[in-house]
């Protein structure tokens, strides 16, 4: 028997934190806004075409990795099969841990999968949906932020954790913040855990530029779609017509950052907030940080974490790891 649960809601409370967070991060100087907040189910749809985009590469790398390496992958939880609680942070559609869950189910491990997102709409799809294509998988979603979400699964039982932090997302902060998303990360897991986690690889700077402009403009909607969120959500009226999307690659610093650039002099307004836009100004809306193999094993063993094992695909443009919590 299917074993499921309605995802926590924090649907009035995360609005609240929404729109303060919406009006803190465009009074700053340069604007900004948290990337988290592209995922609404409008957003879903467009990141998910992003996905299927020839330039954008992450995805086919990752699934590579999954499709063809999940015995592998499952080797380090060998000590966990007759009790193991699978977290995934930012789940998604579950699309790539999907191989894995599929491999854990076929090799008798018992556990329970906890996807974890800040999309409501993602958690109802996967409650909905993932039993019917894995029978017999226990599931419990659980939507909210990484770390608010990740105690209440932590709290559920006492058995092992794996912890997935897939699809490059860590590459969604600037180095230090990663650094400290990691060391956090460890102090909600007990020692002997596991973390699976991907990173996109340093390489040719144009492939990394043209992932993030395809020609068929879907990260600019995608990009767009957060001032249309707002309009939505917070009764703001932002003209999407009058902003445009922005893509840099740095490959020194490995940061590629995207920004919605104003084409004019404007004034926005949401609720009974004023926001003024001058002509060419940005508002800062993601970062994609890419890794060295070097400067992957230094956040391990930086936050408490001992490498177990490294997978690449076989272009080695992106690794999915393992770590053990020390």
């Amino acid at each position: 028997m299917n074993e499921t649960s309605d995802p926590i809601s924090l649907s009035a409370k995360a609005l609240r934190e929404f729109r303060d967070d919406v009006l803190a991060g465009l009074k700053k100087e340069p604007k900004e806004l948290q990337s988290k907040y592209l995922y609404d189910a409008e957003g879903d749809e467009l990141f998910r075409q992003i996905m299927r985009a020839p330039e954008y590469y992450l995805t086919d790398c990752e699934m590579e990795i999954f499709k063809e390496q999940c015995a592998d992958m499952a080797a380090p939880l060998n000590d966990f099969r007759d009790g193991l609680d699978v977290i995934e942070l930012g789940a998604g559609d579950a699309a790539k841990s999907y191989y894995l869950l599929q491999y854990l189910i076929s090799q008798g491990f018992n556990f329970t999968y906890y996807p974890i997102d800040i999309s409501a709409n993602i958690i109802n799809i996967l409650k909905d949906q993932l039993p019917e294509r894995l029978p017999g998988i226990k599931i419990q979603g659980i939507q909210g932020d990484y770390f608010q979400a990740l105690k209440k699964a932590v709290a559920t039982s006492s058995r092992p954790k794996l912890v997935m932090f897939l699809g490059g997302n860590i590459g969604n902060m600037p180095p230090e913040e990663a650094l400290e998303f990691c060391i956090e990360l460890r102090r909600n897991l007990s020692p002997g855990d596991r973390v699976l986690m991907g990173f996109d690889l340093k390489k040719d700077p144009w492939l990394i530029f043209n992932a993030y402009n395809d020609h068929g403009g879907i990260t600019e909607k995608f990009n767009l779609n957060l001032l249309s969120r707002i309009n939505r959500e917070l009764g703001a009226n932002f003209d999407t017509s009058l902003f445009h999307h922005y893509e840099n690659y740095d490959p020194e610093t490995g940061a590629c950052k995207s920004y919605l650039i104003s084409k004019a002099n404007q004034v926005v307004t949401i609720g009974a907030q004023q926001i003024s836009f001058r002509e060419h100004e940005h508002i800062f809306t993601e970062t994609s940080q890419k890794y060295t193999s070097e400067q992957i094993g230094a956040f391990a063993s930086g936050s408490g974490f001992e490498s177990l094992l490294k997978l690449t695909d076989s272009k080695d443009w992106f690794t999915d790891v393992i770590w053990r919590a020390v």
